[in-house]
């Protein structure tokens, strides 16, 4: 056996142990001490989510603007404050984090706190860049942690009853196309407010920026970084990644073997990077396509997927779903969603498996795999080709 097989076994039983030198055994009645890695809107009500459920112990948060620290320590007065997430990770107490920061930071923020013993709550999508996913998930397995990715429709209950009722009994028939849209969705289109037009003194843009690349303080890339490709991937992996997760879930299919896009930057010329209108086109082998249409032009509003087969159509969104059968004469039938934010049926399941050890719902291969197909679509968007994507290596082939 080569003396590189033998290091390699040795680092990864190493990380393993300083992994678990860090966490420690939970009983059911336990309450799981809990931290905030990125405090900003979504991050302090995800954190309101986990408060609800009454299981946890908020003991720090970390933001790169402190007065995102200090909203959390209005509402969690003994959570520790930092400016610095691996600071945050040398607290020995934490058993879990929220990851909620923007996506540029979501793998090295993950990384980090997996190899520091920690369970992870992550906001989707799982990674900025293709490559990153694959590090993530070894960092979860190799340190035997909980890593929820944050697309709560896996949690749902009418998500899961329509796969159970119309999916899985194939009341559908041949599935052959899955839609789905978003359109007019108002977060990428914030503005910053005056108290940002000059860069506060508690905000450390440096930090903000990370591993990207120097630019001198900018506004609008801090408050609305959505719509800049250098920190997120548009509406394509802020939106998409929850749908083509969607269609992941019911139909078993999680690797794309093409993708082709289309869009731009048509109305909003205002700086932006990420394109306000996109058209994304997936192909799973010979099975299905599906589709992503968004636009964020005024007058259009409203989002969904509808699965089409040989049988019917069943449509679904957040706050219903519904069955069309083809046969004749036959009634709709439509189930509302329960009256409440799937988000926390989500951060119940992940507690629920921080104690059990069970992968989550959303576990980490398929928050890289939802991740994934969205960032095809951008690739094809960007490089205004038609991707072939190898299945076995996941890898885009080359031209």
């Amino acid at each position: 056996m080569s003396n590189a097989i033998l290091d390699r076994r040795n680092l990864l039983r190493g990380a393993a142990v300083t992994a678990a030198s860090y966490s420690r055994v939970l009983g059911a009645n336990d309450r799981v001490n809990l931290g905030i890695i990125g405090s900003g809107d979504r991050g302090r009500y995800v954190l309101s989510q986990f408060a609800v459920t009454t299981q946890v112990d908020v003991r720090a948060a970390a933001d790169v603007y402190s007065t995102h620290v200090d909203m959390v320590q209005q509402k969690h007065p003994n959570a520790k404050g930092f400016g610095d997430h691996r600071k945050l990770l040398e607290t020995r107490e934490l058993d879990a984090v929220l990851i909620a920061t923007p996506d540029h930071w979501h793998a090295g923020c993950a990384i980090d706190a997996l190899r520091a013993g920690k369970d992870v709550y992550v906001e989707k999508p799982l990674t900025l860049r293709n490559e990153e996913g694959p590090e993530i998930v070894k960092a979860a397995r190799v340190n035997n942690r909980i890593c929820q990715v944050g697309m709560q429709q896996r949690s749902g209950e009418h998500y899961i009853q329509a796969k159970r009722d119309y999916i899985d009994t194939g009341k559908l028939g041949r599935i052959t196309l899955a839609r789905t849209w978003w359109h007019g969705n108002g977060y990428h289109l914030r503005r910053a407010p005056a108290s940002l037009q000059t860069q506060p003194s508690n905000l450390d843009w440096a930090r903000f920026l990370g591993p990207l690349k120097w630019r001198d303080y900018d506004p609008q890339q801090y408050f609305n970084w959505r719509a800049y490709l250098d920190f997120g991937g548009g509406q394509v992996t802020d939106l998409f990644t929850h749908w083509i997760d969607v269609v992941h879930m019911f139909l078993g299919k999680d690797i794309p073997t093409s993708a082709v896009a289309a869009g731009g930057v048509y109305h909003y010329k205002d700086g932006r990077t990420a394109p306000d209108t996109i058209n994304v086109l997936l192909e799973y082998g010979h099975d299905f396509t599906a589709t992503f249409e968004a636009t964020l032009v005024p007058g259009i509003k409203g989002y969904g997927i509808e699965f089409c087969g040989t049988l019917g159509r069943l449509w679904i969104s957040r706050e219903r779903f519904e069955f069309h059968s083809t046969e004749k004469g036959a009634q709709p039938v439509i189930v509302p969603a329960a009256p409440r934010d799937m988000t926390l049926d989500h951060v119940k399941n992940f507690l629920d498996c921080v104690r059990s050890r069970k992968l989550p719902n959303a576990d980490v291969l398929i928050g890289h795999r939802s991740a994934q197909a969205s960032h095809l679509g951008n690739i094809a968007y960007l490089q205004k080709r038609r991707l072939q994507f190898d299945t076995q290596r996941e890898e885009i082939q080359p031209l």
